[in-house]
């Protein structure tokens, strides 16, 4: 199974087949219509299988079928003009797959002095037919209501109209993250950090609300691949470590040697097991190998993290998702939690220790050396930085119970600015936020939400984009600013 690929849409536009023997270009101009739609959400990553018109319920049926075959992830609705519900309800319950509405006239407004200029009532009502998208929306909102179809829409202006454009793309986006997330593997390497209950998570859950594949792996494997890495390959990868980090003075030959041998292994593990996200933890006792592994393992899954497969500490199956996600939103993604608050400046200051994202860092991210892994064993190297000055959005991805008592999950969303200033300089990722309700504010809001007490945070303002994703996982969003 590999992660993520092509996002595949299905876009059919509808009308009504009396119409075409009554009004004469009708079904040519929504034809052209259709085309510059399928034009306009074409982009690299995506393939859009466009069924043309459907005009009958015979049609509805066939693209139904076909939209079946041609695996489909999203149904993109393209409303024309007035068509009848039983031409649509047959394509959407054959796909089985979210359904997009696109209300969308051809221009912003009708020329009324150049329509009331027409030769002729037929050729105004023809030319009518071709601005009357918002017409049958009401009718298709019903019947997908009444049977249990969920839906959603935008409306706005073929042409001209950047803020509809903008929200079409964000659905589409939203809709590719689903696609990597049900194609991801999620690895797990060792074991729960001993007390931390909230990050307990329900792998079954995982599976069947997001569609990630669970991998579950030995760190004795790891071991035994660093085992085999070879003096050149550490000398690489020593080179990839001076090129991406500021690698401070005081970080010693062996512990650098450590720590790219054991990145090494990493990318190989990640490879052999085609993984698109993990978590781990290991207290590594009782085993010199597995300890040797477990404390030299903070600046390569650091590099994987940057490389879009981003890596949770704490074995924090949850956050690992949360990264991900912002990671497909091309935010990046990087591990977080509560360090302490601000009262005077108003900010809270956030961060972790183990892997950072340093593709999102404000300047170079600094490799330093610890005397100890505070709450764990053994001492090596860290990374420290923080993420870059301006807009952020933090996600936490919190398991919750449906109303029906089953196993589910919400996206818990807050969007603030990371800010210049003093940080805790010991070795771990650190920055302050700021948020519109204040720091206080935020805080109580976050809180109230339950939580696990990791986040993850990515650059710039993507909550909208959460939103739909949210939408089309058929979970929760709740956003706290």
């Amino acid at each position: 199974m590999a992660e993520g690929g092509t996002l595949r849409v299905g876009l059919f536009g509808i009308g009504l087949a009396a119409y075409w023997s009554q009004f004469a270009g009708l079904e040519e101009r929504l034809q052209g219509y259709l085309e510059r739609v399928a034009d306009k959400l074409a982009a690299p990553g995506r393939e859009i299988v466009n069924f043309g018109l459907v005009d009958s319920a015979e049609k509805a049926f066939a693209v139904g079928h076909e939209a079946r075959r041609q695996d489909v992830d999203l149904l993109v609705l393209y409303v024309t003009t007035y068509a009848l519900s039983s031409t649509v309800l047959p394509v959407v319950r054959r796909a089985k797959v979210p359904v997009l509405v696109l209300n969308l006239q051809p221009e912003a407004a009708i020329d009324y002095a150049r329509f009331n200029a027409l030769p002729d009532r037929t050729a105004m009502t023809g030319d009518w037919l071709a601005f009357c998208s918002a017409c049958p929306v009401p009718e298709i909102a019903n019947v997908f209501a009444r049977s249990g179809v969920p839906f959603h829409q935008v409306t706005g202006v073929l042409d001209g109209d950047p803020e509809c454009w903008r929200e079409i793309g964000d659905w589409i986006e939203a809709a590719q993250v689903v696609e990597t997330l049900s194609h991801m593997r999620l690895g797990l390497m060792g074991h729960y950090y001993g007390g931390m209950l909230d990050i307990a998570t329900d792998l079954t859950a995982v599976s069947s609300v997001f569609g990630t594949h669970i991998e579950m792996l030995e760190i004795d494997e790891l071991g035994a691949l660093r085992a085999e890495v070879t003096d050149v390959a550490v000398a690489a990868k020593l080179a990839e470590f001076q090129s991406e980090f500021d690698v401070q003075a005081d970080c010693s030959a062996d512990e650098l040697a450590r720590a790219a041998r054991t990145a090494t292994a990493l990318d190989e593990l990640v490879a052999r097991h085609s993984l698109g996200a993990l978590a781990y933890f290991y207290s590594g006792t009782g085993c010199a190998m597995n300890e040797d592994t477990i404390t030299s393992i903070i600046v390569g899954t650091s590099m994987l993290t940057r490389r879009g497969v981003p890596v949770a500490g704490e074995y924090e199956v949850k956050n690992a998702l949360a990264m991900k996600i912002l990671d497909s939103l091309g935010a990046g993604g990087s591990f977080t939690e509560y360090y302490a608050v601000d009262f005077k400046d108003d900010v809270v200051l956030m961060g972790h220790d183990g892997p950072g994202h340093s593709g999102i860092a404000e300047g170079k991210t600094k490799v330093k050396p610890l005397a100890v892994f505070h709450g764990k064993v053994g001492r090596g190297l860290s990374v420290e930085m923080s993420v870059k000055n301006g807009p952020v959005t933090l996600l936490s991805v919190v398991e919750s119970k449906s109303a029906n008592g089953r196993g589910g999950f919400k996206l818990l969303v807050a969007e603030g600015a990371s800010e210049a200033g003093p940080i805790l300089e010991i070795g771990n990722t650190n920055s302050r936020y700021r948020f519109p309700i204040g720091a206080r504010g935020f805080v109580q809001r976050w809180n109230d939400q339950a939580p696990a007490h990791h986040c993850a945070v990515g650059l710039g303002h993507v909550g909208d984009k959460l939103d739909k994703l949210g939408k089309l996982l058929g979970i929760d969003v709740v956003r706290v600013c």
